[in-house]
């Protein structure tokens, strides 16, 4: 087991159609093949399409398709606009590793400034949870979910948080504090993967619990490292009980 992964955050635009945004995505895992771990922004295969919600959500399911028949050793994660058999959609995280899904949950903490409740259900407190793979105990928050620091303490004693956002350029320094306090509070670090539109904030970075950041926006990549052994070592020397 390697002291060093490779993680990359991924700062997209959307395009039209949505096979744009899934052809992009398949050629940075190609030119990433290498890296560990792997996050996409927030709706990042078919933007919030409220208009067409049921092709939106129909797409999800061939991403998650081409995506498991792609993703062996990696974490690849990203969130989908999903349909359920009650007619209700959401927005869900999807993370795959060793050709499956080994995690999902529904969005929670819906923002209601950019109406996402008007058009989806929000999902369950409890979904947000921790999970493993390869090692590492990981954690998910969608966006606007970094707010709210109850849900911070149910992702205590993940080492890698993912957060994919689509978060807006007005709040852009918030977001950087907030992800950067997140991964020092809970020792963990903290990949932030955030839509390049141009009304968004860019700001994917990957943080460290030591208070270190990668960040660039002028990239669509930004590459970084988990360290376990910088993981173990924070939390011997400040020991949060």
């Amino acid at each position: 087991m390697s002291r060093i992964l490779k993680a990359a955050a991924l700062q997209m635009p959307n395009q039209t159609p949505y096979r744009k945004n899934l052809d992009r995505l398949l050629a940075h895992l190609e030119r990433l093949h290498d890296h560990d771990i792997i996050l996409a922004p927030e709706v990042s295969m078919t933007d919030y399409d409220y208009d067409h919600l049921e092709a939106a959500a129909a797409f999800g399911e061939e991403v998650i398709a081409a995506l498991s028949e792609r993703v062996g050793s990696q974490v690849v994660g990203l969130t989908l606009l999903t349909r359920h058999t009650d007619g209700r959609y959401t927005n869900d995280a999807v993370v795959i590793h060793d050709h499956r899904v080994i995690h999902r949950q529904s969005k929670h903490k819906l923002f209601l400034l950019g109406e996402e409740d008007r058009h989806l259900a929000a999902g369950p407190q409890e979904g947000i949870r921790l999970f493993e793979a390869g090692g590492l105990r990981y954690g998910v928050l969608i966006c606007f979910e970094l707010r709210f620091k109850e849900l911070w303490r149910q992702l205590e004693g993940a080492d890698v948080i993912l957060l994919p956002s689509q978060w807006g350029l007005p709040r852009k320094r918030h977001l950087e504090i907030l992800a950067s306090a997140l991964a020092v509070m809970n020792q963990s670090y903290v990949i932030v993967a955030n839509s390049a539109r141009e009304d968004m904030a860019a700001s994917s970075a990957i943080y460290s619990p030591s208070g270190g950041v990668v960040l660039d926006d002028m990239q669509e990549v930004i590459r970084g490292e988990i360290d376990r052994d910088l993981l173990k070592k924070i939390r011997r020397y400040i020991v949060m009980r």
